[in-house]
């Protein structure tokens, strides 16, 4: 008998549900697959809504995975300064086959050190961020550099699950999945993208989150600065 594929997804408070659950929908129907749900304790988590969801597995728990997944939200802001929730990442992530991420859950593979020298995508709000984690931004729906699998905002997190789905099974396997889900996206607009949106929608939407987009800013310029020390450490070490 094979072993299972040991799929993980980081569950913390303010998660984006969908960023979660949109792609453990996929994983869920990986033949072979065992998908944990993950945080520091089994206590149920908000999301961004107020909806709890019960984490099935704790990091002290937790198997070595072979795919390590961080969805994104407002609660990823406190959790780039969270030495827990970093170090549990840069440990599975020396043996994990596959990194990724969903929206700015890719800030968070930054913080702790995993996207340096690497191609990635995030939210289209806070893209250039990464930049200062030492990853290069790439404004695409799903982006792979190595084992690093990125996905842009939100939805594109079914995308990228599915193109996780092919590497693992097959594309024949994704293909089935994706009919099983009946993913078969037709928006009534298209509005669905910065530049389909126009400039007007944009300024709109930006002006919304300038609060939250101001605090996301402070914690990844604190992350970056944390990382120059990390790096700076063993160098003066020796």
């Amino acid at each position: 008998m094979t072993q299972p594929i040991q799929i993980g997804l980081l569950l913390f408070p303010n998660v984006t549900q969908l960023d979660l659950t949109g792609p453990a929908e996929v994983f869920g129907q990986i033949p072979g697959s065992a998908v944990h749900l993950l945080w520091k304790t089994a206590t149920p988590i908000a999301t961004t809504k107020g909806w709890q969801i019960v984490p099935t597995t704790t990091f002290a728990e937790c198997p070595q995975l072979d795919v390590i997944c961080v969805p994104g939200g407002p609660g990823q802001n406190d959790i780039m300064q969270d030495d827990e929730v970093l170090d549990f990442l840069r440990r599975q992530a020396k043996a994990a086959r596959y990194i990724t991420s969903v929206c700015t859950g890719s800030l968070v593979l930054g913080a702790a050190g995993l996207l340096q020298g690497y191609r990635a995508a995030c939210h289209w709000m806070s893209l250039d961020q990464l930049a200062l984690l030492g990853a290069t931004p790439v404004a695409e729906r799903v982006v792979r550099d190595r084992n690093r699998i990125s996905a842009g905002g939100v939805t594109s997190g079914i995308d990228f699950a599915l193109v996780l789905a092919a590497e693992l099974c097959g594309e024949e396997v994704a293909k089935a999945i994706q009919l099983a889900i009946e993913y078969d996206p037709a928006p009534p607009f298209d509005a669905g993208s910065p530049k389909a949106a126009g400039p007007e929608l944009v300024a709109r939407v930006t002006a919304l989150a300038t609060e939250r987009q101001r605090k996301r800013l402070q914690q990844t310029e604190a992350a970056a600065a944390r990382l120059a020390e990390w790096s700076a450490a063993p160098a003066a070490a020796g």
